[in-house]
C-alpha cells in the first residue's frame, strides 16, 4: 500500500514537472510585439504565436469584428478568449493599437478609444504564447498582464481557474458576449459549482457541482497539456480528477458551453475537422437552470432540449428560447366579447421550478392546493410537492421536466377565460350542419341590418356634406373642429395617404399611415383597420362611439372616418413626436425630469376628463405608453379607444371580459370583480413608474430583484434607496419621493384603496399631502 502511494505521488510529481516545463517552453517559444504595432480587420488582422497555433487580434463577430484569442492553426478557428465581450462588434475600419504608453487600445472611426489591455507596471512589449496566453511584459521581461488571469468561457492547458472567480458561458457559438450560465470555485470551500447567471451563490441555484465542499482554501481548476482536468488545493494536492490524462498529439481545452454544460474538447492537429468532446458535466441537457426563459420549462425531446410554455402562455420569441413565454390576452379571439371572466386551474406534472412563494401551506392534498390558488386573488400559480403547497406570483422561472425526483411535483397554473359558450367552436361532425342552420337563420337579419346601416350612413354623409359646403374654400379656412367627425369614402382615404405609402405605426387591429388633408395641407394620421372579423369591427365602431363624444387637449382628436364598405379607417390629428414609449425607452430621446412630470400631469388630465368630465363616464381600459402620443409641443395625448368602456349615467361599475395589455392590467380583471374607473388608475400608476424610472415595467435582462419594476420600486422606497431608480439624473429627493408615493397608491391591489383620478391630479400638482402607501401587493388571504 505504501509502495502504491509513492508511485502515485511520483506520477503526479512528474506530471506537474512536465506541465511546468511545457509552460516554460511555451513562454520561450513566443512572438514579440513591439510598442507602436497595430492591427486592422481588413489588413493585418492578428498576431500569431511562434507555432502559428494561436492568434490574438480581430475575428468576425455578428455584423462586425471582435478582439480576442483564437486557434488559428485549426480549421474551426475556435475562439478561446474575448476582450470586452459585452461591447458591440466594431466596424471594419477600426484599429487595434499597442501604443507607446504600453496600452492596447481599440480605436474606431467615431473617435472612441477602448482599453483592451493595460498595466501600471511599465509595459514594454507583448506576446501571444504557444499556450494561447496573450501577455504584456515590463522591461525586465516579467509578465504584468495576461489573458490567462481573465478567462471568459474557456480554460486552456496550463491555465487555472482560481477560487471565487466567475467564468461565464457565451450567448451562443457565434456570439461570445456574456451568456446565462456561470462557473466558480466557492471561496474557502473547494467546491466547483455551476449556477445560472442571475442565481445567487446558494444551494438552491446549484445545478451541478464536484462534491468537493470542505476540501479547503485556495482550490483551483487545472487543465494539463495531456487533457487531465482536475482540482488542486493550496498544498498542491489533487482533490478531484474530472478526467484522466488523454493521449498525446492533441490540443485540449475545457469550455463552459452556451447551453450551461462544461465539456472537455480535443483537436487532432494532424487532421481536419477533428474537434470532439471527451467529457461533459451532465448528460441531461435540461439540467442547467434558466435554459428556458420565464414561464417555460425544459423537456428532453430525443435527448435534445425543448422549451414549452405554461398552459395559457405563448412564446415571446420562437427563435430565442431564453425569451420565455407570456400571456397575450388580446390574442384570444373571443376575449373582448361580453361575459364574466372566469378562472380555472390547469396543471403540469413532474415539473420543478424556483421557489419564490409568498405563502406555504403544509399537509395539503393536490385538490386543496388547487382550490387554495383558485380562491386566492393574489395567487397565479401553485407548486405542490409531497403535501406542501407553495402559492406564487408569476413569472415562474428555472422550470424543467423531472421524472426522477421520487416526489410528486405538480405546477398548478391559474388560467383566465370568459364563458365557453362565447368562444367554443362546434365539434367535428356537427360543425357543417350547425353552420348551415346558423347561416339560414341569421342571413336575413344581417341583410336587413346592413340595409339600415347603409341608409343611415348615406343620410349622415349627405348631412355633413351640406354642412361643410357652407365653409368657405379659400385655402385659409381649416376644417371645422367643433363639428362632429367628417365622413370620407375609401378613395379619399387612399388619396389622402398616397395609397398608404408611409407607415408610421401599427397595432393589433391595423396600421397607421401618415397622410395630408386635401385643401388644408395639414398632416393627419390614418388608422387603417385590417381585420374583418366581428370582434375587430366592434372595436372600430366602439372607437368612433367613444372618441366622438370627447374633445380635450390631452386626447388625440378624431377628424373623420370611413365606415362604408369592408374597408374602414379613422383619421386622427398627426402627432409628430411618436408615442411615449418611443420617448421613454429610446436613450437618445429621453425627456428631462421636468418634462416627464409635465407628461404625467397631461396623462392624468386626459384620464380625469374621461372619468369625470364627459356626459357619459368612459373607462379607457388600455392606458400604456404605446397609447400615449406626443404632439409637436411635447404635450401628451391619450389615444386608441378601441377597448374603452362607456358606462350608463347611473352606472359606477360593469362586468366585462378582460381588456388591456399584460403588465398594465389591474388585478380585479382576473378576480370576477366589477370593473370601475379604478382600473385606469392602476394602469396610470404603472405608467407613472415607467415615466419616473425611464424603463419598462418588466425587463428580464436586468438582475433578479429589478425585473418587475413595481417590486423593485417598493423595495427602494422601503429601504430609503430611491436614488437607485434615477442613478444618472439630478432630482430633488422630496420630489422623487412624492412621485413614487403617488404611483404606489395607484397600483394597490385593492381598488377601493386607490385614489380617484381627480385626487391623483391634485397630488401631482402638489396641492394635497400624500400619506405613506402600504405594500402594493398587500392583500387579505382568501384561504
Amino acid at each position: 500500500m505504501k509502495m502504491e502511494y509513492h508511485i502515485l505521488l511520483m506520477k503526479y510529481l512528474l506530471s506537474f514537472l512536465l506541465c511546468s516545463s511545457l509552460t516554460v517552453l511555451a513562454q520561450q517559444n513566443q512572438s514579440n510585439i513591439k510598442l507602436g504595432s497595430s492591427l486592422s480587420p481588413t489588413g493585418k488582422h492578428s498576431w500569431l504565436s511562434a507555432s502559428g497555433l494561436f492568434a490574438f487580434g480581430f475575428y468576425p463577430e455578428g455584423n462586425g469584428y471582435a478582439v480576442g484569442v483564437f486557434m488559428s492553426g485549426v480549421p474551426e478557428k475556435t475562439v478561446v478568449w474575448t476582450a470586452n465581450r459585452d461591447n458591440p462588434p466594431v466596424p471594419g475600419n477600426s484599429t487595434l493599437l499597442f501604443n507607446t504608453e504600453g496600452r492596447l487600445v481599440l480605436q474606431t472611426i467615431a473617435g472612441q478609444d477602448t482599453d483592451i489591455a493595460a498595466s501600471d507596471s511599465g509595459v514594454s512589449s507583448a506576446s501571444i504564447l504557444d499556450s494561447g496566453n496573450f501577455v504584456l511584459y515590463n522591461s525586465d521581461k516579467v509578465v504584468v498582464w495576461q489573458t490567462f488571469d481573465l478567462p471568459t468561457d474557456t480554460i486552456l492547458p496550463t491555465q487555472q481557474l482560481p477560487e471565487n472567480r466567475d467564468m461565464f458561458a457565451s450567448v451562443s457559438d457565434t456570439d461570445h458576449s456574456t451568456g446565462i450560465f456561470r462557473l466558480k470555485i466557492m471561496l474557502g470551500d473547494g467546491n466547483l459549482v455551476q449556477f445560472p447567471k442571475d442565481g445567487a451563490d446558494m444551494t438552491q441555484y446549484d445545478y451541478w457541482n464536484t462534491g468537493t465542499s470542505g476540501f479547503g482554501a485556495n482550490v483551483s481548476l487545472n487543465l494539463g497539456v495531456d487533457g487531465h482536468l482536475y482540482l488542486l488545493n493550496g498544498t498542491r494536492f489533487i482533490i478531484k480528477n474530472l478526467t484522466e490524462p488523454q493521449k498525446k498529439g492533441m490540443i485540449y481545452f475545457m469550455k463552459l458551453d452556451y447551453d450551461g454544460i462544461i465539456r472537455l474538447y480535443s483537436h487532432n492537429l494532424t487532421k481536419q475537422n477533428s474537434k470532439s468532446f471527451l467529457w461533459e458535466s451532465s448528460k441531461d441537457k435540461c439540467v442547467p437552470m434558466g435554459l428556458c426563459g420565464y414561464n417555460s420549462f425544459c423537456v428532453l425531446n430525443d435527448q435534445s432540449p425543448e422549451c414549452r410554455c405554461l398552459p395559457g402562455f405563448v412564446s415571446v420569441n420562437q427563435t430565442n428560447r431564453t425569451a420565455g413565454c407570456e400571456i397575450n390576452f388580446r390574442s384570444e379571439s373571443c376575449i373582448n366579447r361580453p361575459g364574466t371572466v372566469t378562472s380555472s386551474i390547469e396543471q403540469e406534472e413532474n415539473t420543478v421550478w424556483e421557489d419564490s412563494s409568498y405563502l406555504v401551506l403544509s399537509q395539503t392534498t393536490t385538490e386543496d392546493c388547487k382550490q387554495a390558488c383558485l380562491l386566492n386573488g393574489n395567487c397565479e400559480a401553485a407548486l405542490f410537492t409531497d403535501g406542501q403547497c407553495r402559492l406564487q406570483k408569476l413569472p415562474l422561472r428555472f422550470g424543467r421536466r423531472n421524472l426522477n425526483t421520487g416526489s410528486k411535483n405538480i405546477a398548478f397554473i391559474k388560467v383566465y377565460a370568459i364563458p365557453s359558450s362565447d368562444c367554443t367552436q362546434p365539434k367535428e361532425g356537427k360543425k357543417e350542419l350547425r353552420r348551415d342552420i346558423i347561416t339560414i337563420i341569421i342571413s336575413p337579419f344581417v341583410v336587413f341590418i346592413l340595409i339600415i346601416l347603409a341608409i343611415f350612413g348615406i343620410v349622415i354623409y349627405k348631412y355633413h356634406s351640406s354642412s361643410y359646403k357652407i365653409i368657405p374654400q379659400n385655402g385659409n379656412t381649416k376644417y371645422c373642429e367643433g363639428i362632429a367627425p367628417m365622413f370620407f369614402n375609401y378613395a379619399e382615404i387612399e388619396k389622402m395617404t398616397d395609397c398608404f405609402k408611409e407607415e408610421i405605426g401599427r397595432g393589433s387591429s391595423g396600421r397607421v399611415y401618415k397622410g395630408t388633408m386635401p385643401n388644408y395641407q395639414k398632416f393627419v394620421a390614418v388608422k387603417r383597420f385590417e381585420k374583418v372579423s366581428s370582434d375587430w369591427e366592434k372595436e372600430f365602431l366602439n372607437e368612433i362611439n367613444v372618441i366622438g363624444r370627447t374633445h380635450h387637449r390631452n386626447l388625440v382628436h378624431l377628424i373623420g372616418c370611413s365606415i362604408l364598405g369592408p374597408n374602414k379607417a379613422l383619421v386622427y390629428e398627426y402627432m409628430p413626436n411618436g408615442s411615449l414609449a418611443d420617448l421613454l425607452f429610446t436613450s437618445e430621446k429621453q425627456p428631462t425630469w421636468v418634462e416627464r412630470m409635465g407628461i404625467a400631469r397631461d396623462i392624468a388630465r386626459g384620464i380625469l376628463y374621461l372619468h369625470d368630465e364627459c356626459e357619459t363616464q368612459i373607462i379607457h381600459c388600455d392606458v400604456k405608453p404605446q397609447n400615449i402620443l406626443m404632439d409637436q409641443n411635447g404635450c401628451a395625448k391619450i389615444s386608441d379607444f378601441g377597448l374603452a368602456k362607456l358606462l350608463k349615467p347611473d352606472q359606477t361599475n360593469t362586468l366585462t371580459g378582460i381588456r388591456g395589455t399584460r403588465g398594465y392590467v389591474a388585478p380585479e380583471w382576473h378576480r370576477n370583480m366589477p370593473i370601475t374607473a379604478k382600473v385606469d388608475v392602476y394602469s396610470f400608476g404603472v405608467v407613472l413608474l415607467e415615466v419616473i424610472c425611464r424603463r419598462r415595467s418588466m425587463n428580464q435582462n436586468l438582475v433578479e430583484d429589478q425585473v418587475i419594476l413595481e417590486d423593485w420600486v417598493y423595495q427602494c422606497f422601503k429601504t430609503g434607496q430611491l436614488c437607485q431608480l434615477i442613478e444618472d439624473e439630478q432630482v430633488e429627493l422630496k420630489q422623487l419621493e412624492r412621485m413614487i408615493k403617488i404611483a404606489l397608491w395607484c397600483i394597490l391591489d385593492e381598488p377601493s384603496l386607490r385614489p380617484s383620478m381627480k385626487k391623483v391630479l391634485l397630488m401631482l400638482e402638489g396641492t394635497v399631502d400624500i400619506p405613506v402607501p402600504p405594500d402594493p401587493s398587500s392583500y387579505l388571504s382568501c384561504i
